[in-house]
């Protein structure tokens, strides 16, 4: 994702992934007083999930290669 990161590429996409990760469990988990799911916190807690799946499959381990 980050190609002009160099040698700190690695550092700079766990970080990503951490940061993506907390944020779409914390939407996706997200329970207001009476337990129900709020749409906002599922909407970005959707997108944070694609983009961490999106780094994780592409960059990460290399299963997908883009054109």
């Amino acid at each position: 994702m980050f190609e002009g990161a160099g040698e700190l590429e690695p550092l700079v996409n766990l970080v990503f992934l951490i940061g993506t990760g907390a944020v779409a469990l914390h939407g996706i988990k997200f329970r207001d007083d009476k337990g129900e799911a709020e749409w906002v916190h599922l909407l970005f807690g959707c997108i944070a999930a694609v983009f961490f799946f999106g780094v994780l499959f592409q960059d990460v381990l290399g299963l997908v290669t883009v054109f």
